[in-house]
């Protein structure tokens, strides 16, 4: 093995390994994905586009402010080698923008008034069939990268999804789990409540609850606070001294 060519396979090896680092936030994947496509792959600039929870595409990361623009000019236009390569789940590439008018009229158009890009090709970021981006290689001259560049550029952004896919699963766990401690916390309030109001009124506990409900409703306040209000405030006598059918807030 040549010292060149084992140096190259050290700066994939350590690429690969930065990139698929588990459950780091998905903006420093992002980073790493386009610092290492830029080093790895003989691009000029490279970028990401990702897809929010709406399936909205935005801008995660560039290696440059014109690499920035190559992916704003995509998506303020709605076309481009980046979009069509989100949608459509497979790699896109042009050599010559110029020519690509037909395709991509809008975007071609931006390009020859700001874009300092000849050459673009997208990769998808995608993961057990779903596409969740793109990697936007751009090259200031036209140019092909070679079959080998494809395929490391392609296995980067795979291990990179995988690793984005993660993190945003553990983060939507993290937020499940706050829900529901929330949700039981309340639950144990009310509970709470109810048995302040069942204590103070000679009420039995489902009688408390309608109460208790019908206070919060009347006034269109959220159940868990008036029970906090309950267990913690004066707010019982109240609670208990309503008329149902009040519909003025308190004071």
């Amino acid at each position: 093995m040549s010292q060149a060519g084992g140096g190259r396979e050290e700066m994939v090896s350590r690429a690969f390994g930065s990139v698929g680092e588990p459950q780091a936030p998905e903006h420093d994947v992002a980073d790493l994905l386009v610092k290492h496509s830029v080093e790895l792959l003989t691009a000029d600039a490279a970028g990401i586009v990702l897809a929010d929870a709406q399936r909205e595409l935005r801008v995660m990361a560039a290696s440059s402010e014109d690499a920035k623009l190559m992916e704003l000019l995509q998506l303020q236009n709605g076309e481009g080698p980046c979009v069509d390569c989100f949608h459509g789940g497979s790699p896109v590439g042009v050599v010559d923008l110029t020519q690509a008018g037909g395709r991509w009229p809008a975007f071609v158009a931006a390009v020859a008034d700001r874009g300092p890009f000849r050459s673009v090709h997208a990769l998808p970021l995608r993961s057990r069939g779903e596409t969740i981006g793109a990697l936007g290689l751009f090259y200031r001259e036209p140019r092909s990268p070679t079959d080998v560049e494809l395929a490391v550029g392609q296995a980067l952004a795979d291990v990179a999804t995988i690793a984005i896919v993660s993190e945003r699963a553990v983060r939507r766990a993290e937020v499940v789990n706050e829900q529901l401690q929330s949700a039981l916390h309340s639950r144990v309030i009310i509970e709470q409540a109810k048995g302040v109001l069942a204590g103070g009124g000679a009420l039995d506990m489902d009688a408390a609850f309608d109460r208790l409900r019908r206070y919060a409703r009347n006034r269109g306040l959220r159940l868990s606070e008036v029970a906090r209000q309950v267990v913690e405030t004066d707010l019982a006598a109240a609670v208990l001294s309503s008329d149902s059918t009040r519909k003025s807030a308190p004071r």
